[in-house]
């Protein structure tokens, strides 16, 4: 029977909307929950030291496009200093079910915590990146006992994006979404996420415009705009001198990050999403918080300069 190339190809580059196929660096156990219902499996990767263990723990928030996978570089160095590192995909991502739910950071921020007590570690330092950023704020707010330091990687959330970017329905994002393909995808992360793009980046692609190609790709979308819904309508921006635990931000100053960019003029994003300005307001907000800048760098300083990250990272746990 003939295949042809493109096909071949396409179903070389399917991924399943768990990423069954995309191997962690670690162990993937799964956490269970029920909400609304349904019961549900949250994964996590937990990595104990490899160095002498200093009894601290870190747990690490990923970003919107993203799952615990791109976290690796980092594990091993907060490893190999002594720390235990818990690593979850929240629900709705990487390799946690797919819920169609009412998606609340309040409710991700309680799933991590009833996670970290099954795990015994009653409290840890907190990194979040991008979204994970705002998850990350929202878990210091409503667990400042818990919380030993909040570390926020070029967090998203630092602009109320309902006070300038357009509304859209759950159901509008949706059909957006359902035009995603791994072109798009990638063009997306060139444009938007890095200041030079290395080929490196490409298994980031290779995930995220992966699980287009798959039959169930209509879940993740409406999972994808489901999210959208949640950053847009539950700002944390107003919140930010209400932090009372110790804070770091690590910011690429040549990010240009706006949920829903797309939605805007491009004057109204000249204005918006400007790092290098936002770090600093933000940092301003936050009692004793200290900034940490990276030039040249953009959305994910810990995969584009993972060395000045993770040394920046290291110096701020001490």
């Amino acid at each position: 029977m003939f295949i042809s190339f493109a096909t071949f190809a396409q179903k070389q580059d399917t991924l399943s909307i768990t990423l069954e196929n995309v191997k962690y660096a670690y162990p993937v156990k799964y956490f269970n929950l029920n909400t609304e219902g349904q019961d549900l499996r949250m994964a996590y990767m937990d990595v104990a030291p490899t160095a002498f263990n200093n009894g601290r723990s870190v747990i690490l928030f990923h970003g919107k496009n993203f799952g615990g996978y791109y976290w690796t570089d980092v594990i091993k160095a907060l490893t190999a200093k002594g720390f235990r590192v818990i690593v979850p995909d929240q629900i709705g991502f990487g390799k946690s079910s797919k819920a169609f739910i009412h998606y609340s950071f309040h409710q991700m921020a309680k799933w991590n915590k009833q996670l970290l007590d099954t795990l015994g570690i009653q409290k840890a330092s907190v990194l979040g990146h991008s979204m994970g950023g705002m998850l990350a704020t929202r878990f210091a707010l409503m667990y400042p006992n818990q919380t030993e330091k909040l570390l926020l990687e070029n967090p998203i959330g630092l602009e109320d994006y309902k006070s300038f970017v357009p509304y859209v329905s759950t159901e509008q994002q949706y059909q957006t979404e359902l035009k995603s393909t791994a072109e798009s995808v990638k063009k997306y992360y060139q444009s938007s996420y890095f200041t030079v793009w290395k080929p490196e980046y490409d298994e980031l692609v290779r995930i995220a415009g992966g699980v287009t190609h798959s039959a169930d790709y209509p879940r993740w979308a409406k999972v994808a705009a489901m999210t959208f819904s949640m950053i847009y309508e539950q700002p944390v921006f107003y919140e930010f001198p209400n932090i009372k635990v110790p804070t770091v931000l690590f910011i690429g100053k040549s990010d240009r990050t706006i949920v829903g960019k797309g939605l805007l003029s491009p004057d109204q994003q000249a204005i918006h999403g400007q790092y290098q300005f936002l770090g600093k307001q933000t940092a301003a907000k936050i009692y004793g918080a200290k900034l940490i800048e990276f030039d040249d760098i953009g959305h994910i300083p810990h995969v584009e300069n993972p060395t000045e990250f993770i040394i920046a990272l290291l110096g701020s746990l001490q």
